[in-house]
């Protein structure tokens, strides 16, 4: 069997029109991340997991942010694209981990709910899907309260050609 290794990161500053969503999760009253697309950095972040662990060229290759198309597009649906891109060269998502840097808002009520929305876009059940947040302390421009970013690690198994 093959298996493949994939980590993924981004980070966006606070400043955006819309709502702050995280793993396609509204976080009620936080301030928005600035982005193109709905600025989601937890989905980017597997998103180049995933892409990354394929041997694919990252999610700015595929979801340009100079594209009008993608202009506040909702970033798990890019999640899902992204996982059938992963199918095609015959790979499919075994667990991903994925920390969100953030020095606010407190974010533990909603990680079942990304978890599950990370889940279902790359064909996981949520049980394979890690989220947790981590705190800078004030280090750095997360820490001064500029921005948020996330990380993840995304791990993929050979698929067969009957598709298990």
């Amino acid at each position: 069997m093959s298996y493949r290794v994939g980590c993924g990161w981004d980070a966006h500053a606070f400043g955006g029109d819309g709502p702050l969503k995280l793993g396609g999760v509204e976080v009620p009253g936080a301030r928005g991340l600035s982005g193109h697309s709905d600025a989601d950095v937890l989905a980017h972040a597997v998103c180049d997991a995933i892409l990354g662990a394929a041997g694919l060229p990252d999610i700015g290759a595929h979801f340009p942010d100079d594209d009008p198309q993608y202009e506040g597009a909702d970033s798990v649906g890019l999640l899902k694209l992204a996982a059938g891109y992963v199918a095609e060269k015959k790979y499919r998502a075994v667990n991903v981990d994925a920390v969100i840097i953030a020095q606010e808002p407190r974010l533990a009520p909603f990680f079942l709910r990304m978890r599950e929305n990370i889940a279902a876009a790359v064909g996981l059940s949520p049980e394979d899907v890690s989220v947790k947040a981590a705190s800078p302390e004030g280090l750095g421009a997360v820490g001064r309260g500029e921005g948020i970013a996330a990380q993840a690690v995304a791990l993929l198994k050979k698929t067969s050609r009957s598709g298990s």
